[in-house]
């Protein structure tokens, strides 16, 4: 989660206050040899002790990066009112599954809960689920659902639970800022060939560094086939639990309606290149520096969620960019009537909104894309153009 510009690569120096993780890793090297990228981001991220989301809010001013729930609240907003338009359309279904995967501090769904109020019936005929393993973050969506005055959540560890939960019904699934923070293999093409990238620990320099696995991995079927000839040199990350995830939403949707609904950094197209970065106290840091202390995420790629949603019997919408789906949603209005509303917060409101459609490279209305998927021959709102 977050999106700062990423690290120049190089080797890990953990310096005199290292994490307790990296003596775990550094152990766990010693014993079975190097981690693949995707183990290490895991441990970093999720140790059930030591994990960076284990044991940490990592949100707003006091943490390490802000999303776009807390930006704005109209960002919550416009996404309950495309929950609402959905449900309207498909009939008002009852009982409706709105599942959240990562909800951070449950601040999209307490701007959404405001927001479907406006349409009779669609409250009574939600249950909230939420996949969440970090126990802090539990705790911060409780609180913060409960002064929205929503229905107490079920919290789920694993999105398979989520589902299965809906049973047969139709389902919403929400997965903002979600998908860049599952593991990632990178693979490097060598003169011998591509090889998997590999986290070994450097014991002149006391940190943890990069290296290639020296025989060939039998996970280079992942790398997608646009990109295998790719030139000596380059970088390919691949994240298979994202595709494994996707798919099996969008089975669920194809199966029994409804939406699912990604929003994150990265490309529409499969690219070669390292997007693998760090973030701790709104700064860039190194991914290998201090394992479980900085927020480790790489960028999404929507070709690959989109092959994974289309094989499971969905129909795929976009990417398109963020600016793009909040503009056609009603953004422009929306911020117009809050500044009306609260002219002493005019001014906060209309650069908050701002900043979730910058249409810079690096600004959150263009790096940031949105894809739905539906039950074949359903279009939501936000993409009849695009």
């Amino acid at each position: 989660m977050g999106a700062p510009p990423h690290p120049a690569d190089r080797a890990g120096v953990t310096g005199g206050d290292a994490a307790p993780l990296t003596e775990i890793l550094r152990r766990q090297i010693a014993q079975s040899g190097p981690l693949t990228v995707a183990e290490y981001m895991a441990a970093a991220l999720g140790h059930p002790v030591h994990g960076y989301y284990t044991t940490r809010d990592p949100l707003g001013r006091a943490g390490d990066f802000t999303t776009s729930p807390e930006i704005s609240q109209v960002f919550g907003e416009l996404i309950g009112l495309w929950c609402a338009d959905l449900w309207l359309r498909a009939g008002r279904p009852a009982p409706l599954r709105l599942v959240e995967l990562g909800p951070g501090r449950g601040t999209l769904l307490a701007d959404l809960w405001r927001a479907i109020g406006v349409v009779p019936g669609l409250r009574e005929a939600v249950h909230l689920h939420l996949v969440e393993t970090s126990p802090a973050l539990r705790a911060a969506q409780a609180a913060t659902l409960e002064r929205a005055e929503a229905p107490p959540p079920q919290w789920h560890d694993h999105v398979a639970d989520a589902l299965s939960a809906a049973g047969q019904g139709p389902a919403i699934v929400l997965a903002n800022e979600f998908f860049d923070a599952l593991p990632i293999h990178q693979y490097i093409r060598s003169p011998a060939g591509w090889r998997e990238r590999r986290v070994a620990w450097d014991e002149a320099q006391g940190g943890f560094a990069f290296g290639l696995d020296p025989a060939p991995s039998a996970g280079l079927v992942e790398v997608p086939e646009a990109l295998r000839a790719a030139p000596p040199g380059s970088l390919v990350e691949v994240c298979p639990l994202a595709q494994s995830l996707m798919a099996e939403a969008a089975r669920h949707v194809a199966a029994h309606g409804l939406a699912v609904l990604a929003i994150d950094y990265g490309h529409i197209q499969s690219a070669a290149g390292e997007t693998l970065q760090a973030l701790s106290g709104h700064a860039p840091a190194d991914p290998l520096g201090d394992p479980g202390r900085a927020d480790i995420t790489a960028h999404v790629d929507f070709a690959a969620l989109a092959r994974a949603a289309v094989e499971a019997g969905g129909e795929v919408h976009g990417p398109i960019t963020q600016a793009g789906f909040l503009g056609r949603l009603g953004l422009a209005a929306r911020t117009q009537a809050l500044a009306a509303a609260r002219p002493d917060l005019a001014e906060e409101t209309r650069a908050g909104t701002a900043r979730l459609v910058d249409p810079a490279p690096t600004g959150m209305g263009a790096l940031f894309k949105v894809l739905a998927v539906t039950p074949p021959g359903l279009v939501p709102a936000g993409f009849a153009d695009g």
